[in-house]
């Protein structure tokens, strides 16, 4: 009887170590019971998430889509990305959430509350487009550390609230502030209080352009609590971690931000082109600013089969961070020929845009169907990957799927 007792206290040290808190009536628990907190959940009916969604992590939790998933114009958040660093915050009460502003440049310290936010400011709802950094990572060769993201880690929903720059207006900022850096209330996966799993930032440019908002909606409903609720930034155009989850504290900062996952390595590439593999000093990497020019064929899937003699509708999407995308390409010979097809405006600056076109095949066989981008810089996608950097950012080689004729 002892020796059952001392391994059931056992036990239930263990899991309530795991669990982070102790077990309150865990002498009456039935032996061989598993608390609901260590049963591994279900992460489709926990975020609300097509189940043909791609699990890359759950510690922290990452999960991507697939390509024809992403074929709706705007994106629906059953198909939407989730990119953490941390843990997800527990027990929100949006009623009691505030949002503080500190740091060397600003004129005096300011908190709001939500309510505030939300009536003494306008209004405004874009259409915007996030990418992780590290989306198509999985193809860099040598590997790069980090979840081996394919080409599904980017969306674009409506994100509705109010412009950074009119709450930055309202609060004060000195002239010599050059940055802002955000803190969130999700942990650290250690749960340790004094880290942050994430803080990082942007230029006051970035800070202040239009499109640049402190969101409350996602497609005109509240933003789902994976996405960020009940606050987030967000700043499309850039690195989606830039569009920090959760927030409740902005700083405006008199240099740039150094927060967790602002130095070293972290969301930078080298300045200078390095060979694959190459080791590269911190000093010799750039933050990673505007996204560089991508597209996607979202219809059909790769792996098409059509009847010789019929043509083959494909549609995508096309994006450029800052800039537009201005030519829209498909090759089926591997890229030795290229043909233009119909690329849409934006609904609005940083949205990504549409493209489709009907594809005739000479004859029976095997294809490829490439898609090339060209933004309003004259800059086209790479074929394939592009240049190598340690940590398998910014890959915007040419999506591609396979089609059969028969």
């Amino acid at each position: 009887m002892k020796r059952r007792n001392f391994v059931k206290n056992a036990t239930l040290g263990s899991m309530a170590s795991v669990i982070g808190a102790d077990i309150v009536f865990g002498s009456v628990m039935p032996i061989g019971y598993k608390p609901l907190a260590l049963q591994d959940p279900d992460p489709f009916k926990l975020f609300d998430k097509d189940n043909e969604m791609v699990v890359l992590n759950d510690k922290p939790w990452n999960i991507e889509a697939k390509a024809h998933l992403l074929d709706d114009k705007v994106t629906p958040n059953k198909f939407m990305f989730i990119r953490n660093n941390g843990l997800i915050p527990e027990n929100i009460d949006a009623n009691k959430w505030t949002l503080t502003f500190d740091g060397e440049s600003v004129k005096q310290e300011k908190t709001y509350t939500m309510a505030e936010l939300k009536s003494k400011f306008p209004q405004y709802t874009y259409q915007l487009t996030l990418e992780c950094g590290g989306n198509g990572r999985s193809e860099f060769d040598p590997p790069a550390k980090g979840n081996q993201w394919t080409i599904g880690a980017v969306s674009c929903a409506n994100w509705t609230g109010i412009r950074l720059k009119d709450i930055l207006e309202d609060v004060g900022i000195n002239d010599d502030a050059v940055y802002i850096g955000y803190h969130a209330a999700d942990s650290h996966l250690s749960r340790d209080p004094e880290k942050e799993p994430i803080s990082r930032g942007a230029p006051m440019t970035k800070a202040l352009q239009e499109e640049t908002l402190l969101a409350f909606k996602m497609n005109d409903k509240d933003i789902p609590l994976a996405h960020g609720y009940p606050l987030r930034l967000i700043a499309g155009g850039w690195p989606a971690s830039v569009s920090g989850k959760w927030v409740n504290r902005i700083s405006i900062r008199n240099k740039v931000h150094d927060g967790e996952k602002m130095t070293g390595t972290a969301y930078r590439v080298p300045c200078n082109p390095v060979a694959p593999g190459d080791k590269v000093k911190d000093e010799d990497m750039c933050i990673i600013e505007s996204m560089p020019i991508k597209s996607l064929i979202t219809h059909p899937k790769t792996g098409a089969m059509i009847n010789k003699g019929k043509k083959l509708d494909i549609r995508g999407h096309a994006w450029a961070g800052e800039l537009e995308v201005v030519k829209m390409e498909y090759s089926i010979d591997f890229g030795s020929s290229w043909q233009s097809c119909p690329i849409e405006k934006p609904a609005n600056r940083l949205a990504w845009q549409h493209f489709n076109a009907s594809i005739a095949f000479p004859k029976e066989g095997y294809y490829e169907v490439w898609a090339r981008a060209t933004d309003s810089n004259g800059i086209s996608q790479p074929m394939l990957l592009p240049g190598w950097n340690p940590k398998g950012y910014l890959n915007n080689a040419c999506h591609r799927i396979a089609v059969k004729v028969t």
